[in-house]
């Protein structure tokens, strides 16, 4: 019954009631005008992270992880939010999704994979954020609630956009992209593939720890299992992240270890640097925002002094980035069982590095989340 009907209805039968009844009509009336308004305002989808802290101020002192307010997002599988929950926030960039059928079947793999295997406790909530431009929002709003509805745990979905968090990026970022950006020139839309790096100078102080995930990616267990991950870091340690598992670096530093032969820089596991794969990235943004040395690192001087150094030159965004200051500072990463990225390409056994390929490529023990990189097939379960 809609709710201009129930105000007829009432008012056509003040008329026959006696006063005090019909104070108790009107109060009924006013009751489900209230009901549907506020019900009105359950999904309330904003781009944009400006509100937070002051949301946040209000409920979060006592609680180790702030979790987003409503109005950055909505919530599914959810009826009523829980005050102080503990949150685990996951990041994928999501952008142009809407004109790729490659890319939307790749977040098809990995919701529903997710979906089916994530295990969270009552008081917890998994806060999915997306990096996306206006169509592939506007796409992923109305395919998540299918692709999750099987979930058991509780969840939210952020949409953050994509332009604003470049303008952020950019003046952080501007110097390392033309070391590690495909184009010659430090592109302003390039800035997008570095958020990584500047992740604890653009999330609100509250978000202590993320975890940034690609979109090519099929989950065979819990993804809290992976959080837990982050309790393994040393003190130093601002990121978890899984070794590169085809011989990359071997040949970006090719230049470097003509010059250094003993070196180990771009040599293959387990005594080599083999470089980093940021497919599955753990930032403890807490250690980020304290590290002397990592912020310093960011800083255009030292990026040029290490690329000089390192005779670096790379394409691949934060993943080169990370790649090379972890040639020169290992402390700052927590390297993650390569099962919990195992990637799959193989383009470098067919392009040069046979012979090396499979000391890379190898990877023992159990695979957590399959990473189907260079577009890659996904084996079924």
């Amino acid at each position: 019954m809609g709710m201009f009907r129930i105000i007829s209805l009432t008012m056509a039968r003040m008329s026959t009631i006696r006063p005090h009844q019909v104070a108790l009509l009107l109060a009924a009336a006013l009751a489900v005008m209230a009901f549907y308004y506020l019900g009105s305002e359950k999904q309330n989808f904003s781009s944009t992270t400006k509100r937070i802290k002051e949301t946040q101020a209000s409920h979060n002192s006592n609680r180790d992880d702030a979790e987003f307010s409503p109005d950055t997002g909505y919530s599914l599988h959810e009826e009523n939010r829980v005050p102080r929950r503990h949150s685990y926030h996951a990041l994928m960039m999501f952008t142009k999704i809407n004109t790729s059928r490659t890319m939307q079947s790749k977040f098809e793999v990995a919701m529903r994979s997710m979906a089916r295997h994530g295990r969270f406790r009552e008081d917890e909530i998994l806060v999915l954020h997306y990096v996306s431009d206006a169509g592939s929002k506007e796409l992923g709003m109305r395919r998540l609630p299918e692709l999750l509805q099987d979930a058991t745990f509780q969840y939210e979905v952020v949409f953050h956009d994509v332009n604003d968090l470049t303008e952020k990026l950019f003046p952080i970022v501007k110097a390392m992209q033309k070391h590690f950006s495909a184009g010659s020139g430090t592109y302003y839309s390039d800035a997008i593939f570095f958020l990584s790096v500047a992740m604890h100078r653009i999330m609100p102080i509250e978000m202590k720890r993320i975890v940034q995930l690609d979109l090519d990616l099929k989950y065979r267990t819990n993804i809290r299992d992976l959080f837990q991950q982050f309790e393994r870091f040393p003190p130093e340690a601002v990121i978890g992240i899984v070794r590169e598992m085809q011989p990359v670096y071997r040949h970006t530093f090719w230049q470097y270890r003509k010059e250094n032969p003993q070196s180990r820089v771009g040599d293959p596991p387990p005594d080599g640097l083999p470089g980093f794969n940021s497919g599955v990235m753990l930032l403890n943004l807490e250690t980020m925002r304290r590290s002397e040395l990592y912020n310093r690192l960011l800083e255009p001087e030292h990026v040029a002094q290490l690329t000089e150094k390192y005779r670096f030159r790379g394409h691949l965004g934060d993943q080169d980035f990370f790649t090379m200051i972890g040639m020169e500072h290992p402390e700052l990463f927590q390297r993650l069982d390569c099962g919990w990225n195992r990637q799959l390409c193989t383009w470098w056994r067919e392009h040069g590095y046979g012979d090396v390929f499979q000391l890379y490529f190898r990877c023992h023990g159990p695979v957590h989340i399959y990473h189907g990189n260079c577009n890659t097939p996904i084996p079924d379960d």
